[in-house]
């Protein structure tokens, strides 16, 4: 079975690293990972010699892309095309006419959010990927309330399969080394340090974080932000105007979140919409309890195992933050991250999540 995997190619998020894991568990034969641009993507997919290759698009409007996709389909001999984000699944029901194999879509987000705030350009790009998503042959739904998402879009249940994320365990858990990390960012143990990662976006949620700060007023609450994106500038602006400048630390594009949440007292989502996020799994590894809001299925994977609040409520985000504050100062916040840790291990593992695709593409081809 061949199965090619189609994507933007400049993610740095969630997608990326869900690309890798779910590569990384299947033979090299067997998998193509097709980007229509290079980026951070590609790159780590060959460094660990995973099989990718660049349809090269000039820009999200080069339709020579299409013949490449096609042409590379149909004489590679695929038997599925599973595509991962809205641009791939428009060339996707564009490349469905003149192939001939089954098409699956993994909806790693809202379709109805994907572009939120971007004006009439975001409308279209919206439109259009409504209109593909109906010619989807099945949908792997990335939590269960993504699954209802697409059932109220008109979606047949009979289409969709609910197959959350997994991270990989099989690492050892290296030791914090809280002092000397910290000493970098010009903090010290005594700081309370959250971590967010996420692209500087509007759908994250930042905004509600700063404001929840802001109304705390404590000066030993820093929050390390991991991430960049277009709203950066206005962000850096908004949380100077809060007067946070001291407290937020804008840290750009990093490959080593693992190591920030591995120094932070807690890991922080905040987001107006997620499905199963990556950031809460690569806290839960580093056994880091989180903060987050009530999206997707975060409620299943946090059980009581950290603060699950309500979207754009700061003042839920501030008595969450204080909590945890709380039980940092009396020694509980480390014994919540290891019982965080277990819990997601056991139910969230990489393997589970590959299992579950590998015996659906087999159902799906086999009908």
């Amino acid at each position: 079975m061949k199965v090619m995997h189609l994507i933007s190619g400049g993610e740095t998020g969630g997608s990326k690293v869900h690309m890798i894991n779910l590569l990384s568990r299947f033979p090299r034969s067997q998998t193509t990972l097709s980007v229509m641009e290079t980026g951070p993507l590609y790159e780590e997919a060959r460094d660990k010699q995973l099989n990718v290759l660049s349809l090269n698009q000039r820009s999200r409007y080069d339709l020579s892309a299409l013949k490449k996709l096609i042409h590379t389909l149909k004489d590679g001999n695929y038997d599925l095309l599973h595509t991962h984000g809205p641009r791939a699944n428009v060339y996707g029901a564009l490349a469905k006419r003149s192939i001939q194999i089954p098409w699956l879509s993994t909806i790693h987000s809202d379709p109805r959010l994907d572009f939120i705030q971007g004006g009439l350009k975001g409308k279209m790009f919206t439109r259009m990927n409504l209109w593909a998503l109906n010619k989807i042959d099945h949908f792997f739904a990335v939590s269960s309330r993504f699954k209802q998402h697409l059932i109220q879009l008109g979606i047949s249940e009979e289409k969709i399969t609910v197959i959350y994320n997994g991270i990989d365990f099989s690492r050892d858990i290296t030791m914090r080394k809280v002092g000397t990390a910290r000493k970098s960012f010009g903090l010290t143990d005594e700081d309370f340090v959250m971590t967010m990662a996420a692209r500087l976006h509007p759908i994250k949620g930042h905004v509600s974080v700063f404001e929840a700060m802001q109304k705390l007023g404590d000066p030993t609450v820093h929050l390390l932000l991991a991430g960049d994106g277009p709203e950066r500038s206005t962000l850096e602006k908004r949380a100077a105007n809060l007067g946070l400048s001291r407290q937020v630390h804008f840290l750009g594009y990093r490959n080593d979140v693992a190591d920030l949440y591995r120094t932070s007292d807690v890991g922080l989502l905040a987001s107006l919409s997620e499905s199963f996020p990556f950031a809460l799994l690569e806290a839960a590894r580093e056994k880091t309890p989180v903060i987050a809001t009530d999206v997707g299925d975060v409620a299943l994977m946090l059980d009581n195992y950290g603060w699950v609040v309500p979207v754009k409520d700061s003042n839920a985000l501030k008595e969450a933050i204080s909590e945890a504050k709380q039980k940092k100062k009396s020694g509980e916040l480390d014994a919540l991250g290891e019982r965080f840790h277990d819990h997601v291990r056991r139910h969230f593992s990489l393997e589970q999540l590959a299992h579950s695709v590998k015996t659906t593409y087999e159902t799906i081809v086999g009908r």
